[in-house]
């Protein structure tokens, strides 16, 4: 059994974890950092982004929080971000891992058949036609990312979502990996968040809302994301405010009306106060940046 609190959290596997840009992307392969992990990866997890790894050779065993499975490739899983996981693999097996931040997920999620708050692994045979489409596809992520990097955005995005689609195709047949009930309820925390951020409701809402007691929200909120509640409901609002910064024309009045502050003012101090810049000037900063 996996013991959360001893889990480290990782930037990608070996890096200690650090802030992300709005839109981060980032693939590579297993085997680009065999020297750190020689096919050995503890349980870890990562707290800003979900990640889908393909296998397209080898064998071994993965592990998603208390769930583990012995696999041949081809295998997919998708990881989404705080949730636990791990492998132990051959010397021969080999993987694209694409590592993609929650706000990026969260503006492909209208467009992908799979629910992306929960863990799913998949194994297959070659000759199982939507195989071959997987590894095209990721195949085309890889080679894509390598050429142009981040900048591919929009097509990478196009991309990683026909894969979690066709996925989710597949998980349509199968069982989800089970959680923990803790995991489970932090899980059910962040849907609820996403739904529902911009209404500025008081905690005790949402812990009606899950018919829960706010020490068991307060528990899965610390225990799966690091964060009380209230701090989680307070990102989510940072995090789609920098989103229409970056990638709007929107007025700052109209962006902090949009993510629930019908006081410019005092959402200029709460974007002050998270990010150290009032929203004007993150916005210039940022846009000289890209």
């Amino acid at each position: 059994m996996m013991m959360r609190k001893e889990v480290p959290n990782f930037f990608v596997y070996g890096e200690p974890s650090r802030s992300l840009e709005v839109g981060f992307l980032h693939v590579e392969t297993v085997m680009e950092r065999k020297t750190v992990h020689f096919g050995h990866v503890s349980p870890h997890k990562h707290p800003l982004m979900g990640q889908i790894t393909y296998w397209f050779q080898g064998s071994g065993t993965y592990r998603i929080e208390d769930e583990s499975w012995n696999f041949s490739a081809p295998a997919v899983s998708f990881v989404p971000s705080n949730v636990v996981h791990a492998f132990d693999v051959d010397e021969n097996a080999d993987a694209i891992v694409v590592s993609i931040s929650d706000d990026m997920l969260k503006a492909i999620a209208p467009q992908v058949v799979l629910d992306l708050d929960a863990p799913i692994f998949l194994t297959g045979q070659p000759a199982d036609r939507v195989w071959p489409k997987l590894k095209v596809l990721l195949n085309m992520i890889f080679e894509d990312y390598r050429e142009r990097g981040a900048e591919g955005e929009k097509v990478l995005s196009g991309l990683i979502s026909a894969v979690l689609s066709l996925m989710g195709r597949i998980g349509g047949r199968v069982a989800l990996p089970s959680t923990s009930p803790t995991v489970s309820l932090g899980l059910a925390l962040r849907r609820e968040i996403d739904l529902h951020y911009r209404k500025d409701w008081p905690v005790g809402t949402y812990v009606t809302l899950l018919a829960t007691t706010p020490h068991l929200l307060d528990k899965a909120a610390r225990e799966v994301f690091g964060r009380s509640v209230k701090e989680l409901l307070l990102e989510r609002r940072l995090l789609e405010a920098k989103r229409l910064l970056l990638f709007t024309i929107r007025s700052v009045e109209d962006i902090g009306q949009e993510v629930g502050f019908d006081d410019p003012a005092y959402f200029s101090r709460f974007f002050r106060r998270m990010t150290g810049e009032a929203p004007a000037a993150w916005r210039r900063h940022h846009l000289q940046q890209a």
